[in-house]
């Protein structure tokens, strides 16, 4: 099967990506939903949107209410860290059930400690992997969060690092 090999590399506070393709095995590749950009998040303009502060209801519908409030910038709800924030595309199956597919934007901030239970951005023996990582008296694992994957122990010989923490997912309404 043809995959992509991604590298990325950081010079002069911005990201750079090197794509290059190669065959490889899916069944033999230790992780299995792939990253496919990364970005840092540029909090440098405001972008302020109406924000309508009655909530919606996804059950009966109630009266509309026309309550338009101070604006809602998304930079200032989902980036909580601009220096230490990035935007990470997803490519793979691994995290359905998470709510996270392919083609999603993950918002992923590397000043937060990945606590147990949170969803990371980790990179085992060379390759970037998002999952969930579960902290137990038995060792350290990066759980998908799909059946049909395997959980990965972190192994002592293993070159381990939890790249940053996952915050919000962001992609288009189905």
């Amino acid at each position: 099967m043809n995959t992509e090999i991604v590298l990325y590399y950081r010079f002069k506070n911005k990201f750079y990506i090197i794509i290059m393709n190669t065959n490889q095995n899916p069944v033999s590749s230790q992780s299995s939903i792939f990253l496919k950009d990364i970005f840092s998040a540029k909090v440098e303009k405001e972008l302020k949107l109406p924000f309508f502060s009655s909530t919606v209801v996804a059950g009966f519908p109630s009266p509309a209410d026309n309550h338009l409030e101070t604006p809602l910038d998304l930079n200032e709800l989902i980036v909580k860290h601009p220096t230490s924030t990035f935007y990470v595309k997803v490519e793979g199956e691994s995290m359905k059930d998470a709510g996270i597919t392919s083609g999603d934007i993950l918002v992923v901030d590397r000043s937060l400690s990945p606590d147990h239970g949170k969803i990371v951005v980790a990179i085992i023996d060379g390759e970037f992997t998002v999952k969930r990582i579960l902290i137990q008296e038995n060792g350290v694992f990066l759980a998908p969060e799909n059946p049909a994957f395997p959980r990965i122990k972190v192994n002592p010989e293993s070159q381990f690092e939890v790249w940053g923490v996952v915050t919000y997912v962001i992609h288009k309404a189905k």
